[in-house]
């Protein structure tokens, strides 16, 4: 399985919110990018205590998930943007279910493991102008989620994320979202034992559960 990569992308911080800056837009890099331990060379995170460092080297929001967002927010100009939930690879034809904690996929020359979900937080409200997205996120599981890269290496627009290793578990990166945030249910302790338990799981996420 072979998923086509339209674009990597970064970016660099900031202003946002009065005194707090962001890179959570993201743009297009040009060329061949190299993609390191801490996620591809031309992008920062400004907030390092909640994004970035080797668990969360880059960021995937599907592509796909925009026509959802059409839906809510009517044609926002931002939807038009690759990178407006701050994603570092523009993919369509893949989503939360389709890949599980701790697979590895090829991207180029680098080799790349599933870690988590994406937590949604109030950053995505205040660059869409729009509340209530937080809350759709949970309600809809369409979080994103994160890699670590295991091999470094570089990549460009037009290779593929191709499957190289499948976890065993089936513990999905949407059934792992809905385990520890979902709100259509009480948690359930033993799912999220099972989630906690995870081999590939990012270890600060192991610590929140």
């Amino acid at each position: 399985m072979n998923w086509p990569v339209e674009a990597l992308l970064g970016g660099s911080a900031q202003p946002f919110r009065a005194e707090e800056p962001s890179a959570i837009a993201k743009a297009p890099l040009p060329g061949r990018v190299a993609i390191t331990s801490l996620g591809l060379a031309g992008d920062t995170q400004a907030d390092r205590v909640h994004h970035g460092g080797p668990d969360m080297a880059l960021h995937l929001y599907p592509l796909d998930h925009h026509t959802f967002w059409r839906e809510q927010l009517g044609e926002h100009p931002l939807l038009r943007d690759p990178g407006a939930f701050g994603s570092n690879l523009a993919v369509r034809g893949l989503a939360e279910a389709d890949l599980a904690i701790g697979d590895r996929l090829r991207l180029g020359t680098a080799l790349l493991e599933v870690s988590r979900p994406r937590q949604p937080c109030w950053k995505i409200e205040h660059r869409f102008g729009a509340k209530g997205m937080v809350k759709a996120i949970l309600r809809s599981g369409r979080c994103g989620w994160y890699f670590r890269v295991l091999e470094e290496g570089a990549a460009e627009a037009g290779d593929a994320l191709t499957m190289v290793e499948r976890a065993d578990h089936g513990i999905t990166v949407a059934r792992c979202f809905a385990a520890i945030w979902g709100t259509s249910a009480p948690r359930d302790p033993e799912e999220l034992r099972k989630v906690q338990k995870l081999d590939g799981l990012a270890e600060g996420l192991r610590a929140q559960i």
